[in-house]
């Protein structure tokens, strides 16, 4: 009952000089609203870097062949003849390797009806779907027998299948690559975008020796640009990745000392990384919210502040009336807690609508949790009670008589 009291008082004080309260609740708006508005794009950010990571597949290498050099100009990775097919078969006998798939790729226009497609052409075995944990959606995937006869047929993904056939189902359909039919047998899970932007399910998969013997040649049998690797668990990696290199140095006759004529990245590790990038930014992000948190409870302590010296007299005269030290600390720390309160749910309100209003107008990824309100709710009243203290405890322990002479 004397709690309840205490409450209407308290509230009847805030509402005795509105401007001055308005003004006060205005640092916590901001502040909660910042950190709230912050939370939800950072974690927005950390879900999305998670998807592209997940949509990669796990514990995944990806061997790159040579880089080749031409009238003193050196190119990239992957532009060297120096992997094969059988490399790949001997790098999936190693210990702890789940799976392995040799790729050979090249742009290819594709053309079905009057609607045609520029698209990355993917040749590939079987296990490649495997490796890179996709999914099939519709139709089935190539046989072994497909890759032995070079057949024409393919998988396509969702973006390429959207572009192409315009809505019909890609299934059985024919398609052409250049004068070349290709058979349509299964339409991929959408794998959305990848680390670097690009676009995963805007592909064509054919099998490896149709690529290499009927799209875009190859400059010996066998020879492939890539090959993807898929380790059976995470903690075993750094020891496959020196294993995958001692093997093809060893199958390749390097000696000691010269430069390896391919390369081995670890795309768990790279993707690991942006996460952790992500994690650091939101964390500033947050702390630099946080910033107006400290100063929304400054204002409540400087306006708390004033209101003791304004209610001198108030405060004499209840204490000689019989308040106590606890009744009066309780009065004022209930008022400046009411006021970080309700700053906290307009802030509220105010972050979640502008982070909502944010993803309609850019698109950006957001993730708004109750965890994030729980927080700022509890920094609030927490700042309410720090910052609220000082100034309630100056007013507990005022002299009553002196109170009472106060003008």
């Amino acid at each position: 009952m004397m709690f309840t009291g205490m409450f209407h008082e308290a509230w009847s004080a805030m509402g005795a000089n509105r401007l001055r309260t308005a003004l006060t609740m205005l640092g916590m708006v901001i502040g909660v609203g910042a950190v709230v508005l912050m939370m939800a794009i950072g974690q927005g950010a950390q879900n999305a870097v998670k998807e592209s990571i997940d949509s990669m597949g796990s514990n995944l290498f990806v061997v790159l062949s040579g880089s080749s050099m031409t009238g003193g100009v050196r190119s990239g990775s992957g532009n060297a003849p120096s992997l094969t097919t059988a490399d790949a078969e001997a790098i999936g006998e190693l210990p702890g390797i789940a799976a392995s798939a040799p790729t050979h790729m090249g742009m290819a226009q594709l053309v079905h009806g009057s609607l045609n497609w520029n698209t990355t052409v993917y040749g590939v075995t079987p296990s490649y779907l495997d490796v890179r944990s996709w999914p099939i959606v519709a139709g089935d995937n190539f046989t072994e027998s497909d890759l032995r006869s070079a057949t024409r047929v393919a998988l396509i993904g969702q973006s390429a299948a959207e572009n192409l056939f315009a809505g019909e189902d890609p299934v059985g359909k024919t398609l052409r690559i250049g004068q070349a039919p290709f058979q349509i047998l299964g339409v991929l899970g959408r794998k959305g975008q990848s680390l670097d932007g690009r676009d995963q399910d805007d592909l064509l998969i054919v099998p490896l020796t149709t690529a290499q013997r009927k799209l875009f040649g190859t400059p010996f049998q066998g020879s492939v640009r890539s090959i993807m690797v898929r380790v059976e668990r995470a903690e075993v990696m750094p020891q496959v990745e020196i294993a995958i290199n001692a093997l093809l140095r060893q199958r390749h006759h390097l000696r000691e000392g010269q430069e390896n004529d391919f390369s081995v990245r670890d795309l768990t590790a790279i993707a690991e990384s942006a996460a952790e990038t992500t994690r650091v930014m939101s964390l500033l992000l947050g702390a630099i919210a946080s910033v107006s948190l400290i100063v929304g409870g400054i204002g409540i302590m400087n306006i708390m502040l004033v209101s003791v010296t304004e209610r001198t007299r108030e405060i004499g005269i209840r204490m000689a009336i019989g308040a106590r030290e606890i009744d009066v600390l309780t009065q004022f720390l209930l008022e400046a807690i009411l006021i970080s309160i309700a700053g906290c749910l307009i802030g509220l309100m105010l972050g979640v609508g502008s982070a909502v209003l944010i993803h309609l107008s850019t698109g950006v990824p957001i993730v708004i949790s109750g965890s994030s309100a729980i927080v700022a709710f509890l920094v609030a009243a927490a700042t309410g009670i720090f910052f609220g203290y000082y100034p309630a405890r100056k007013a507990a322990r005022l002299d009553p008589i002196e109170a009472l002479r106060y003008q």
